[in-house]
C-alpha cells in the first residue's frame, strides 16, 4: 500500500503554486509583449478576439518609478503619467505629462501582464510594486536584443548574467509575489548552446517563478529569420519538472496552430506577436471564422481607441499595422492629423461626433489648426512682400489668437490617487 501511495505521489505533476491574484499560463494562447502595438487599445481587441491574456509593452523600471497614479473618468483607466524630466521650451506654456502606463481595471482584470524592463533587483522591486495591485502577474524581460535595452544592461543582456537575473526574479517572488500574491515570470531566449539554455533554464525555475516564456530565436537572430524549435522540448521537460508553466513564442501565426504546437511540442501556453500585430483576430478559432477582414477589424480597433481617449501617435501607427500597405486608404489614413481626419478617410461617419470629441480632449483638433494658421500666415507674408492684401493675416492673427486662447477646455481633470 505505500509503494502504491509513493508511486502515485511520484506521478503527479510539480506545480508551483499559482498565487491567488495570479494566472496559470497552462493552456493559454496569449498576445505577445509588443512596444507600441501592446497599447491598451491592442491589448482590449486581442482580448475581444479570444486571446487568454495580454503582456502590455515592455516599460522600464526607472520610467515607472516616481509617476503618478490617476484615475482616469473618461477612459475609465487608470493612467500612471510623469511630467518629463526636460521640462517646457516655452516657460509660458504648462508641461504636459506623459502617460507612462495605462491599463483599463474592469476589462483587463486577471488577464493582464505588466512587463518590465529593469537591471537591477530593487528598481525592479519599486516599480513593480506601483502595478501590482492591478495586474495578475509581472513578467520580466530577459530576451529583447535592441540597444536601448541592452546597452542598460537589461533584456537580453541578462541572459549573459544568469546569476544576476535570477537575484531580479527571487527579490520580485519574495518581495512583489508573495506580497500582493500574484505570480512573477520571465521571458528569454536560447542561448548559443543548448546545454548553456538548459542550465540557464534550471536556475531561473528555482527561483520560484510561475512561468517561462522562450522566444525560439538566439539574441542576434532578426524576426525575418525562422524560430528554432530545436530546444523547445528539453526547455518544457525542465519547466515541467519544476512545476514552472512553459510558453513558447516565435512564429506563431493563430490560435489553431498555436494550439497545436503546444500538442506538438509538450509545451504548456503560446504567444503571438506579429501574427496579431497585423491582424489581432489571429485569435480567433477557424470554427469561429478565422480571421476576420481589414476593414472590421480597423473599426472596432478604432471604436476602442476613441473609447480610452489612445494617444494620437500610437493609434496612428496601429492603423499602418492593420490597414493593408497597397490600398490607397492606407496613405490616406496614415497621413491623417487627428481622429476627424481618419474617420473621413476611412468613411466611419459614425464615429465623427466621437472622434471630434476626443481630438477635443487631445488637444489634436487646436494643434492642427494653428499648424494651418501658421501656413497660412508664411503665405501672406510672402505676398505681402509682393504687395499683397494684409487683411487675410490681420485675419488669421485673430484666429490664431482665438484658438490658442481655448486651451485646455473640455480636457478632463484625472484624479490622483
Amino acid at each position: 500500500m505505500l509503494r502504491f501511495i509513493k508511486a502515485i505521489m511520484t506521478s503527479t505533476p510539480k506545480r508551483v503554486p499559482i498565487p491567488r491574484n495570479g494566472v496559470d499560463y497552462r493552456g493559454k494562447v496569449v498576445l505577445a509583449p509588443m512596444v507600441r502595438s501592446g497599447e491598451l487599445p491592442c491589448r482590449l481587441l486581442a482580448l475581444k478576439y479570444g486571446a487568454d491574456l495580454v503582456w502590455g509593452p515592455e516599460t522600464i523600471d526607472k520610467a515607472m518609478i516616481g509617476t503618478i497614479k490617476r484615475i482616469n473618468p473618461i477612459s475609465s483607466t487608470i493612467d500612471y503619467t510623469r511630467t518629463p524630466s526636460n521640462g517646457s521650451k516655452n516657460p509660458a506654456v504648462p508641461v504636459k505629462e506623459s502617460n507612462i502606463y495605462r491599463l483599463h481595471p474592469a476589462r483587463e482584470q486577471g488577464r493582464l501582464i505588466f512587463q518590465i524592463g529593469t537591471s537591477s533587483p530593487s528598481t525592479a522591486v519599486e516599480a513593480a510594486k506601483l502595478v501590482a495591485p492591478h495586474v495578475a502577474g509581472i513578467d520580466v524581460n530577459a530576451g529583447c536584443p535592441k540597444p536601448f535595452s541592452t546597452l542598460g544592461g537589461m533584456g537580453a543582456a541578462l541572459l549573459q548574467r544568469p546569476d544576476h537575473l535570477a537575484s531580479i526574479l527571487s527579490a520580485l517572488v519574495t518581495e512583489v509575489g508573495n506580497v500582493y500574491e500574484i505570480g512573477i515570470s520571465v521571458k528569454i531566449r536560447l542561448l548559443e548552446t543548448a546545454e548553456k539554455t538548459e542550465a540557464l533554464v534550471r536556475k531561473l525555475c528555482s527561483t520560484g517563478i510561475t512561468g517561462l516564456t522562450v522566444h525560439c530565436r538566439t539574441t542576434p537572430m532578426r524576426p525575418r529569420e525562422r524560430a528554432i524549435r530545436d530546444q523547445l522540448r528539453m526547455i518544457a521537460e525542465i519547466c515541467r519538472g519544476e512545476g514552472v508553466a512553459c510558453v513558447m513564442n516565435g512564429d506563431v501565426k493563430n490560435r489553431d496552430e498555436a494550439l497545436h504546437l503546444i500538442q506538438e511540442y509538450g509545451v504548456d501556453g503560446a504567444m503571438i506577436a506579429t501574427a496579431a500585430e497585423a491582424n489581432p483576430s489571429s485569435f480567433r478559432a477557424n470554427e469561429q471564422g478565422g480571421l476576420l477582414p481589414w476593414r472590421e477589424v480597423v473599426y472596432k480597433y478604432m471604436k476602442i481607441a476613441l473609447d480610452v481617449d489612445n494617444k494620437w501617435g500610437n493609434t496612428r501607427f496601429t492603423l499602418g499595422q492593420l490597414i493593408p500597405g497597397k490600398l490607397d486608404v492606407f496613405r490616406k489614413a496614415t497621413g491623417s492629423k487627428s481622429y476627424t481626419e481618419v474617420c473621413k478617410a476611412l468613411q466611419f461617419d459614425n464615429l465623427l461626433d466621437q472622434a471630434g470629441e476626443v481630438d477635443e480632449r487631445l488637444g489634436i483638433s487646436r494643434a492642427h489648426d494653428v499648424a494651418a494658421v501658421n501656413h497660412v500666415k508664411s503665405k501672406n507674408k510672402s505676398a505681402h512682400a509682393a504687395g499683397g492684401n494684409t487683411n487675410v493675416e490681420r485675419l488669421t492673427k485673430s484666429e490664431a489668437r482665438h484658438t490658442l486662447s481655448e486651451r485646455g477646455i473640455g480636457i478632463p481633470t484625472a484624479m490622483a490617487v
